[in-house]
């Protein structure tokens, strides 16, 4: 009889622990990031570019394209065409269907949460950036990443072609899919549809993201 109490504690604890390490998930029930994106730029052939996304035991490699004129060194300066590498945290998640903003930002904005979710995004998405008459040019989403120990941004809000906008490092996707992949950003990384819409998804404010290089990098 003591050994049955004992077998069926046993079986009881194993069940609990089972119980508390499901996958945590967001609003949507989607699994939530469980570990920092990674994301490898490959300076001789950009099409090798690859991120990593880690959602408990669900691991994603997707394609990733860079700034058109390389990358900078961590720690050292932002600058239109480069992409800079170190580690960053995402601190807006902007898309039609969501969004996810620092109470900081939102408060630097001078905007109303409701306005900025209301038309934050499709501004942004609204200008035509080259000049070609086509828009769309961050796709479905946008997602802000903020430096980690790292020299600040100098993005901030402001007015362009007449729409109020939030100009920052990203991740972001595009009007042209053919895109993605090659060195041709103006210093944020963009990402197919499919794994935009993973991202937007699962990806938290605050959550980790670590930009690295195969090559040397501009200082």
């Amino acid at each position: 009889m003591r050994r049955f109490t004992s077998l069926a504690g046993i079986a009881l604890a194993l069940a609990l622990s089972g119980c508390g390490s499901s996958p945590k998930t967001s609003a949507t029930g989607a699994p939530l990031v469980t570990a920092p994106i990674t994301i490898e730029l490959d300076q001789k052939i950009p099409a090798k570019s690859q991120g990593v996304m880690v959602r408990g035991d669900e691991r994603t490699t997707f394609q990733v394209g860079f700034g058109r004129l390389g990358v900078t060194c961590a720690k050292t300066r932002f600058e239109e065409g480069y992409t800079p590498l170190g580690r960053f945290k995402v601190n807006a998640i902007l898309s039609n269907d969501r969004f996810e903003m620092d109470p900081k930002l939102i408060a630097q904005s001078g905007k109303s949460k409701a306005e900025l979710r209301e038309t934050l995004f499709k501004n942004m998405n609204a200008i035509d950036f080259k000049g070609d008459g086509e828009i769309g040019e961050y796709g479905i989403g946008y997602i802000s990443l903020e430096p980690i120990d790292s020299v600040k941004q100098p993005f901030a809000f402001n007015t362009y072609d007449g729409k109020f906008r939030w100009y920052s490092f990203a991740i972001h996707g595009s009007n042209n899919e053919k895109r993605i992949g090659e060195q041709v950003t103006g210093g944020c990384l963009n990402v197919s549809e499919p794994t935009l819409k993973a991202m937007l998804a699962s990806v938290q404010l605050g959550d980790a993201v670590e930009v690295k290089t195969d090559g040397p990098c501009t200082p």
